[in-house]
């Protein structure tokens, strides 16, 4: 069992290295730069080379059944839920077989929308106490699963 992160712009680092050690699993932190490495022995920092989807192929490569990602790219988790691993945003929902779908087809709708009105702006709400807090619980809950 490995929990591998995708870590670039990932609200939750400090809380899947809490929750991992505590249940002494194997972390693995993907990212193309910029992260500090860990003292922990449980974490590996992985750094990949530069470029588009360099993280996630990596990952998408070594995740599987017994797993647990932890992503916000969504094309990343059809991936990983395809390969049979558990995956999780970091606002603690669960991506799964029965939903991965509706989420990659509401994914590409919201691209195109954007692509068709370049001047609209927005972004995604900010990430709260609440979905920290349900984040943490959701990996709990994921991590007894697996186990």
């Amino acid at each position: 069992m490995t929990i591998y992160v995708d870590a670039d712009a990932c609200p939750v680092k400090a809380e899947v290295a809490r929750v991992g050690t505590r249940h002494r699993v194997a972390m693995m932190i993907v990212s193309n730069g910029g992260i500090r490495p860990s003292s922990n022995p449980l974490i590996q920092t992985v750094i990949v080379p530069e470029g588009p989807d360099v993280a996630d192929d990596w990952i998408a490569a070594r995740a599987g059944p017994g797993d647990i990602v932890i992503t916000s790219d969504i094309p990343l988790a059809h991936r990983c839920v395809t390969a049979g691993a558990q995956v999780l945003k970091p606002t603690g929902e669960a991506l799964t077989p029965e939903n991965i779908g509706a989420a990659l087809a509401t994914r590409d709708l919201m691209a195109d929308l954007r692509a068709a009105d370049p001047f609209r702006q927005g972004g995604g709400k900010s990430f709260s106490k609440a979905d920290r807090s349900r984040f943490l619980d959701a990996l709990e809950r994921a991590l007894r699963r697996v186990r």
